[in-house]
C-alpha cells in the first residue's frame, strides 16, 4: 500500500489530487459525514477502486458520487447491503431510492446529496462514470489514486 495514508484510522485513502479545472483539492476531511461514512462502509466490505467525486460545482442533481466496484454480483450486493443497513442503524438515514439491488451488476443508492454507485467491474468499465465526470475533484479510496 505504497503512497497511501491512513485517515482517522478508518482505512487507507490516497493522497488528494488537484482539481484539473481550478486547482481545487478534495480531501477526505472536506466530505460531509454521510459521504465519509458511506465510503468507509464500502471499504469495510473490501470494495475495489473506490472514488469520491465532488459534483457540487458541476451538477444540481447531487453533491457527491461515491463509486466502487465489487468482484462479483454477490460482492456488489454485499457492499450495497452493508452501506444501506449501517447508515440506517448508525445515522438513521434511509435512502430515497435503491436501484439494481437484485441483479447486483450496478447498484445505485440515492441519499439525495450523496449517491453511491457500486458496480460489477464489467459495467464500471462500460459506463465509465469517473471519465464522464472527469472535471470533478476526485479522491481515491483504499486502493490507490483514481
Amino acid at each position: 500500500m505504497t503512497g497511501l495514508k491512513r485517515i482517522q484510522d478508518r482505512g487507507p485513502v490516497s493522497e488528494p489530487l488537484p482539481y484539473p479545472g481550478g486547482g481545487r483539492i478534495l480531501r477526505f476531511s472536506d466530505l460531509p459525514a454521510t459521504a465519509r461514512r458511506a465510503s468507509e462502509l464500502c471499504q469495510e466490505r473490501n470494495a475495489r477502486d473506490g472514488l469520491v467525486l465532488d459534483l457540487r460545482i458541476l451538477s444540481d442533481a447531487t453533491d457527491f458520487f461515491i463509486i466502487a466496484s465489487g468482484d462479483s454480483d454477490v460482492h456488489v450486493r454485499a457492499i450495497s447491503d452493508h452501506v444501506v443497513r449501517e447508515l440506517a442503524a448508525e445515522e438513521g438515514l434511509r435512502p430515497a431510492g435503491v436501484e439494481g439491488q437484485p441483479a447486483g451488476r450496478w447498484v445505485l443508492i440515492d441519499y439525495i446529496d450523496v449517491v453511491v454507485h457500486v458496480f460489477h467491474p464489467a459495467l464500471r468499465d462500460f459506463y465509465q462514470l469517473e471519465r464522464l465526470w472527469g472535471d470533478a475533484p476526485m479522491l481515491g479510496l483504499g486502493g490507490g489514486p483514481p
